[in-house]
C-alpha cells in the first residue's frame, strides 16, 4: 500500500460524514495487518472555525475535503475500500498537521 493514498470509507456508520480515509503509514510497514489513517470530511460539512495547520484542505475531483488530523486512527487494512486518489502533493501539509499534534509546532 502506498502512503498518502485515499480510500473509500466502507463503514456504514461513518461514511456519510467521512467518505474517505487517508492512509499515512510509511510503505516500510506494509507487512503489518493494520495501517494508520486520517478521515477526510467534505469541507461543506465542516462546522466552526477551521484550523488549517491542524486540518489542511485538499482537493479530490475538484471537491474540497478537510484532513481531520486530530482523528488519526489505526485500522485493519481489510476495511479500506476502493482506492480513490493520491494526495502525495499535499505531503508537507499533512506531515505538518501530524507534527502539530505531536509537538505543537
Amino acid at each position: 500500500m502506498a502512503q498518502f493514498i485515499v480510500y473509500k470509507n466502507t463503514n456504514r456508520a461513518t461514511k456519510e460524514i467521512y467518505p474517505y480515509l487517508l492512509d499515512i503509514q510509511t510503505n516500510l510497514l506494509d507487512d503489518l495487518r493494520t495501517t494508520v489513517v486520517i478521515p477526510l470530511c467534505p469541507r461543506s460539512m465542516a462546522r466552526g472555525t477551521e484550523m488549517i495547520k491542524l486540518c489542511p484542505i485538499v482537493k479530490i475531483d475538484n471537491a474540497e475535503y478537510i484532513v481531520l488530523a486530530a482523528q488519526i486512527s489505526g485500522v485493519d487494512r481489510h476495511i479500506l475500500g476502493q482506492k480513490i486518489s493520491n494526495l502525495s502533493a499535499y505531503r508537507d501539509e499533512i506531515i505538518s498537521a501530524i507534527d502539530f499534534i505531536v509537538s505543537g509546532i
